[in-house]
């Protein structure tokens, strides 16, 4: 079976083949878990960029908003390598889907 998605923002399109549904069903939300993401969360905004920083040896992935400096911080799973969007904030809640904006103590 094969399986061709785009993203809501029509900027990436992908083929996905497997053997059974399950399996594609699977890469397939692994995918749109990942890559799409239509608009920041801060200024709804889709000028958006993926970056990976390596600090001491790792990396960290994160998509960021080229308007207003707003970012979504991907963890990785512990086993399989897999990506997913750290939604949840410090203080507990979700609020603007996991994005948020560095502002220095002053």
């Amino acid at each position: 079976m094969k399986l061709t998605y785009t993203t809501r923002n029509n900027r990436i399109k992908v083929e996905i083949e497997s053997k059974a549904a399950k399996d594609a069903f699977k890469e397939l939300a692994e995918f749109q878990e990942v890559f799409d993401e239509a608009n920041c969360g801060l200024c709804s905004k889709d000028d958006l960029q993926f970056t990976v920083r390596t600090v001491e040896g790792n990396d960290f992935y994160e998509l960021r908003c080229k308007s207003c400096g707003g970012k979504l911080v991907f963890g990785q799973h512990k086993s399989g390598g897999t990506l997913f969007p750290k939604r949840k904030q410090d203080d507990g809640s979700y609020k603007n889907r996991g994005w948020f904006k560095w502002k220095p103590e002053e």
